[in-house]
Formats: structure tokens, sequence, C-alpha cells
């Protein structure tokens, strides 16, 4: 039987528990929020991904697609009461089979509908860093700045929703 030997440093102990207890507790602050929302029936606004703002340009301009073969849509609510908002500007850009991220002609801007609903055709989603992935932006002032990162199931998908709550500035 071979037997292993572990030394604990009780300078390690003492950080690594201060380092627990305190994730503890930024959690519970930062869920506060979300839980007040939550118990008042108050929907909560949409946190920003890692990795959202990855290859981000502003202003990128109003497109009526980004090429054929795969669709992004979804609908755009207002934190609290949850209602569609209408006219907003939603940026999407991904890399696609004509290009990567920066590829300016795989960047662009849709509005929204009365009804809060964006879409945007672009030509077909490729592996960036290994994953099939698209990158949705809200960033017009009156809102908090949003980025998303939504990750495809599989290059082969079609399509993606990805709908979003914004918190008022």
């Amino acid at each position: 039987m071979t037997g292993r030997i572990i030394r604990i440093d009780r300078r390690a102990l003492v950080f690594g528990a201060a380092a627990i207890g305190a994730a503890g507790v930024l959690s519970r602050f930062a869920g506060a929020e979300r839980a007040e929302a939550a118990a008042a029936g108050a929907l909560a606004p949409t946190q920003t991904m890692p990795g959202g703002a990855n290859n981000y340009i502003p202003g990128a301009p109003l497109v009526q697609n980004l090429g054929t073969g795969f669709v992004v849509s979804g609908i755009v609510r207002r934190a609290g009461d949850g209602a569609p908002m209408p006219n907003m500007r939603v940026q999407i850009w991904a890399a696609t089979d004509r290009g990567g991220e920066r590829e300016p002609s795989n960047r662009g801007s849709v509005v929204t509908g009365p009804d809060g609903r964006y879409r945007l055709e672009t030509s077909p989603i490729v592996p960036n860093f290994g994953q099939p992935h698209v990158h949705i932006a809200y960033d017009d002032p009156g809102f908090a700045t949003l980025f998303l990162r939504p990750v495809l199931n599989s290059r082969h998908d079609t399509s993606i929703t990805a709908d979003f709550v914004l918190m008022p500035a």
C-alpha cells in the first residue's frame, strides 16, 4: 500500500477559507437584487456573458441581412414589468463561412419591431476558438450595455434564439 502525505499550509487554509467566504457573500449580494425582483414578480435584467464583447466595434450599420443560411432572433424586454421594447438597436456579429468576427460583412445592427422582436439572417456560423457562437449587443443610451455570447449546440444549427431583458440606465 502506497500512502500519500498531504500537508496543509495554515496560510493557504486561512486564505482559501476567506476566499470561499467572500465568494459566498458577493454571490448573495449580487443575487439579492435579482431575488427581490423575482419575489416582487418583476423580470430581472439579463447579465452580460463572459466573452460577449470580444471583437465588438460600436456603431455597426443597420443591415437587411449578413448572408443566408442562419437566423439569429429573439425578443427584447424591459426589466421590471417585462414589457416588449420596440425600436431598440441590436448589434450582431459572428464568424461565418465568409470570414471571422472582424470581417465587416459579418457585423450589423437591426431594430426591434413593435413587439420587441428582432431577426437577422447571416451566413452559416463556423466555430471560432472551438465553439460556434454568435455575439449580440445592446449599447444605445437609455439602458445598461449588454453583451451576449450564446453558443450553438452544433456548427450545423441553422438558428438561435436569444431573448434578453434590459435594465434602464
